[in-house]
């Protein structure tokens, strides 16, 4: 018995080496030093294409409406509810969309659409998504690359225009961020 339990200790002491020589060798750091680059690479073209201005929720400041800090990407909040769109204010020689106070619903003749939570939340977010079905659907702009249409503003024909190597970048942030649990609504047909 005595005999079993230092072989499984010395079987412990060398997993245990093991485990500990290959994170700190050239190949671990190389690796995560390369997804470090492609998070950040995918934060960055998050932050240029104006991600946060649809996705993000926002707080007022002196300079306007700002992404809340604790609601990046989060989508259109489930409990804001949506205004009412005044009667005959979308015409073409009107106005051709509204948006709510945060910018996260929007309307136009294609009806009301909400930003979707963008976060790696696995009920409300991005958390049950893949690379390949993420990648798809901007190439598509179809909700997971074959279901219902990506809605106005979402400029997903511009984000088809990037390549594999850049929207995986945008998906690895993406996955990198807090996930915030929030059901954001179904896009309203118009006329409902």
């Amino acid at each position: 018995m005595q005999r079993k339990v230092i072989h499984l200790i010395g079987s412990i002491a060398v997993a245990v080496a093991v485990v500990t020589a290959f994170a700190s060798s050239p190949a671990a750091k190389d690796e995560k030093s390369g997804k470090n680059e492609l998070v950040e690479r995918g934060r960055h073209l998050v932050i240029i294409g104006g991600c946060d201005d649809c996705h993000s929720p926002k707080v007022m400041s002196p300079n306007g409406p700002v992404p809340h800090p604790m609601k990046i990407l989060s989508g259109h909040r489930a409990e804001a509810g949506t205004p009412a769109v005044p009667q005959g204010a979308l015409a073409p020689d009107r106005w051709v969309a509204m948006t709510t106070g945060d910018m996260t619903a929007w309307a136009g003749p294609w009806g009301i659409s909400y930003a979707a939570n963008l976060t790696p939340d696995p009920a409300t977010g991005l958390g049950g998504w893949t690379e390949d079905l993420f990648i798809k659907t901007m190439r598509t702009g179809k909700h997971h690359g074959t279901g219902r249409q990506i809605l106005p503003p979402m400029p997903w024909m511009n984000l088809a225009q990037m390549t594999d190597e850049e929207l995986k970048a945008v998906f690895a942030y993406l996955r990198s961020i807090p996930p915030i649990k929030n059901l954001v609504p179904q896009p309203v047909p118009p006329g409902k």
